[in-house]
């Protein structure tokens, strides 16, 4: 098999989509966001910047950055020009979040040239269509292409080929591998495994013992890049959601439900724009010591209505009220699971009174036309908006 899967993968997003608009920034340390990081240009990265730190460390840290407010329209904007780019290379396109995707080349040797050939073309027509930088990696898996987009950056271009493959992966470090995070990092490093070349020579037995079944298991196959996963076209996702960074700031209750009421109105606008239900909604929580809380409740019907999904999430974060007020939240996710189409369901009549669902369609048009900010609630009023990252689809 050849290395024709391209993983494409902008950098510093928000960061260069400022840069690329306010050519006083191009060249300087960029912060987008106030009291959270959410996204730090290069030039601020090399200070220690990073996204999700607390605005006070960033400054601290680069007391000459420029902080800017984000501004999810432009994002968005510059967002799906670059798809648009990725489209026009090749059909086969999987997008993972709004600034990046796989794209699979296979095939297009006669017509487009070589897969490093099609990724050089592509990151100078994202550079000239859109502006921004975008760094490409290339190999036979999806695995490893994203693995050689990360050592690439920024600005870069990698090829892994398929005789090269464990020459370039085993030398890096653990951390590279999907799935290990600062738990399962510690307990390879206190076992003296700083490596995947280390992690590869284990036995899959061994490695299972050490971080379980599922965990040994998976981690054993990327070691050896064993990655059978296509790049899938129009893939459906089984779960839509989004989460916002909070900072070290102590926030009141209230403070607390108007962040949970802005995330649910995104979150379940963009399930209706996607003619999409949910039956299962899902709450995470970050704290101040780096613990974490998972809250769910399944409805016993499907719904799309903002109303019903708000109210489950208010009392799933009731439940978690005394960890809030004892550990301190810094980041708080919303997941609508369970999805399935719109017509899967049976209609209500609207019997008296309004109706959620035609409610919920009237602000969602109004939003489509004039904008997010042309209708908002009351609670939100005077708020800092902030901004929600999207979750990745299951």
């Amino acid at each position: 098999m050849d290395a024709d899967i391209l993983h494409a993968d902008l950098d510093a997003f928000f960061a260069s989509v400022e840069q690329r608009d306010n050519p006083r920034l191009r060249g300087r340390p960029v912060i987008v966001g106030g009291g959270v990081v959410l996204a730090a240009s290069y030039e601020a990265k090399a200070f220690g910047v990073c996204s999700a730190m607390g605005g006070r460390q960033a400054r601290l840290l680069c007391p000459h950055a420029v902080v800017v407010p984000p501004r999810m329209d432009a994002y968005s904007e510059a967002s799906k020009a670059v798809f648009a780019v990725f489209a026009d290379t090749t059909p086969i396109v999987e997008g993972l979040s709004i600034d990046e995707a796989f794209l699979d080349v296979g095939g297009l040797r006669q017509v487009s040239g070589t897969p490093f050939e099609i990724a050089l073309r592509l990151r100078g027509n994202v550079r000239e269509r859109v502006g921004l930088p975008i760094t490409v990696g290339v190999a036979r898996t999806k695995f490893l292409a994203k693995v050689a987009s990360a050592v690439a950056k920024p600005d870069g271009l990698l090829v892994v080929p398929p005789d090269g493959e464990l020459a370039f992966l085993h030398p890096l470090p653990v951390e590279r591998l999907w799935g290990v995070g600062a738990v399962t990092a510690a307990k390879l490093h206190n076992r003296g495994i700083s490596t995947v070349g280390e992690i590869a020579a284990l036995d899959e037995v061994a490695l299972t013992s050490m971080l379980g079944k599922a965990s040994g298991r998976h981690l054993h196959a990327l070691a050896h890049n064993r990655d059978p996963r296509p790049v899938q076209v129009g893939r459906r996702r089984r779960s839509i959601g989004s989460q916002r960074a909070l900072g070290r700031n102590s926030l009141s209750p209230e403070e607390i439900d108007a962040i949970v009421v802005a995330i649910v109105d995104r979150v379940s606008r963009r399930l209706r724009g996607a003619h999409r239900v949910c039956r299962t909604v899902v709450l995470r929580l970050r704290f101040d010591d780096f613990s974490r809380a998972t809250r769910s409740h399944t409805l016993p019907f499907a719904t799309s209505q903002t109303e019903t999904i708000l109210a489950t999430v208010r009392a799933l974060l009731m439940t978690a009220a005394p960890l809030v007020e004892r550990a301190g939240l810094t980041l708080v996710g919303l997941s609508l699971a369970n999805l399935d189409d719109t017509d899967a369901i049976q209609l209500e009549l609207p019997f008296g009174g309004r109706h959620p669902v035609l409610l919920d369609g009237a602000v969602d048009d109004i939003r489509d036309r004039f904008g997010t900010a042309a209708i908002t609630r009351a609670v939100l009023l005077g708020r800092d908006p902030g901004m929600t990252m999207p979750m990745l689809p299951d």
